[in-house]
């Protein structure tokens, strides 16, 4: 069993603040000048010119977070269920392309700690570690696979027997990407799959073609741009691990793919590197939330930088967050031990938070906390 930290935290009894803040701005600098430029375009950039990645990030702060008081806030957690397995916080990490650019043990450093933490590692199905040795370096908290279906359905298979066979918990689909989008950064940076690096879960082929031609190459390459929820379908039918379907964006979709066979769905657009026009996933939750209406779990990603954002999620309709290059920082900047002291850092102000907002527990949130602030005219 992992060491978790206590899952109901007393405010008279220990420290509330974590032991500093965490600036995420020197974060990322840190980590540019541990990882290069080359990696830093890769782990940074947005599609085209970059407004969603921006957008991402303000839209949650075009919301206010609406306070209870005298509220008795003396015992705090911030404990709750995803898919039925209990975890200390709902911050999930996100899954995010070959980790070993940013640290020797890449994905292996994440998932230790994730699985110090008491939460989930999303392990993208590019990773530079093999699937089954991310599974093993976690055991003792949830894990989840991150995969495209492929043009070679045999391979797609296959790989969705591997996932079950290493005891992942769930897998996590994702849709938003038939194609590459444009990302000028990774033209402009040279982005390419280093020599001594390679993408285990794929072909052979896909790591030589990405270390000559770059990552969207590889997109072309493999990914089936024709997938419809037939193949969702398809999917949900090869495993008993539950399927969420990631980078929805409307309500109908989501009804669909839970029609389809889903058993969740994350509101996401690929971390603003798809669509550079796509609406920021803070926006559009509450309507995919609303179209769900409560027949499955909501999670979402993008521009989660605080945790308030957390709170605002959660009181908005989601389940749990997903981070990702927040975790790409502070893996490059302090390896397995950055991603625990960021994982902290969110699990205590997330509790501060909270106690401000006269929430005692996960299941207390609801709409009441947010409100959306009124647009200039």
């Amino acid at each position: 069993m992992a060491p978790y930290p206590p899952s109901a935290y007393t405010l008279g009894a220990g420290p509330v603040l974590a032991p500093k803040d965490m600036d995420l701005v020197a974060l990322e600098a840190s980590a540019r000048g541990a990882l290069g430029e080359m990696a830093y375009a890769y782990y940074s950039g947005g599609a085209e010119e970059g407004r969603l990645l921006t957008e991402n990030t303000s839209a949650w702060q075009r919301y206010h977070l609406v306070p209870k008081v005298l509220v008795d806030v003396s015992e705090i957690s911030t404990t709750t269920t995803v898919l039925g397995e209990e975890v200390m916080v709902p911050v999930i990490i996100a899954p995010t392309a070959v980790q070993r650019l940013a640290s020797l043990e890449g994905e292996l450093a994440t998932a230790r700690a994730a699985a110090l933490s008491g939460t989930v590692m999303t392990l993208s199905s590019l990773s530079s570690t093999p699937l089954q040795d991310v599974a093993s370096a976690g055991q003792g908290a949830p894990q989840w696979m991150q995969i495209y279906i492929l043009k070679d359905r045999a391979r797609t298979k296959a790989m969705v027997e591997q996932v079950a066979e290493s005891g992942y918990k769930a897998l996590v689909l994702t849709v938003d990407a038939p194609v590459s989008g444009l990302r000028s950064h990774e033209i402009r940076g040279g982005v390419h799959l280093p020599d001594d690096l390679e993408l285990p879960n794929l072909a052979n082929a896909s790591a030589a073609r990405a270390q000559r031609d770059g990552f969207m190459a590889v997109v072309s390459q493999e990914f089936d741009p024709s997938i419809t929820f037939d193949d969702v379908s398809w999917l949900a039918g090869l495993t008993d691990l539950p399927v969420l379907v990631k980078g929805v964006a409307r309500g109908s979709d989501a009804v669909s793919s839970l029609s389809a066979g889903a058993s969740g769905i994350v509101v996401s657009n690929h971390g603003g590197r798809q669509l550079d026009d796509a609406p920021a996933t803070a926006t559009v939750l509450p309507s995919v939330v609303e179209a769900v209406a409560g027949r499955a779990e909501v999670f979402v990603d993008g521009g989660v930088r605080r945790p308030s954002d957390v709170m605002k999620a959660l009181s908005l309709g989601a389940n749990a967050v997903l981070i990702g290059r927040p975790v790409l920082w502070a893996l490059a900047a302090g390896g397995q031990d950055g991603v625990t002291g960021l994982l902290e850092w969110f699990t205590h102000e997330l509790r501060r938070t909270m106690a401000l907002c006269g929430v005692r527990s996960i299941d207390e949130i609801d709409a009441s906390f947010t409100q959306r602030v009124p647009t200039s005219t």
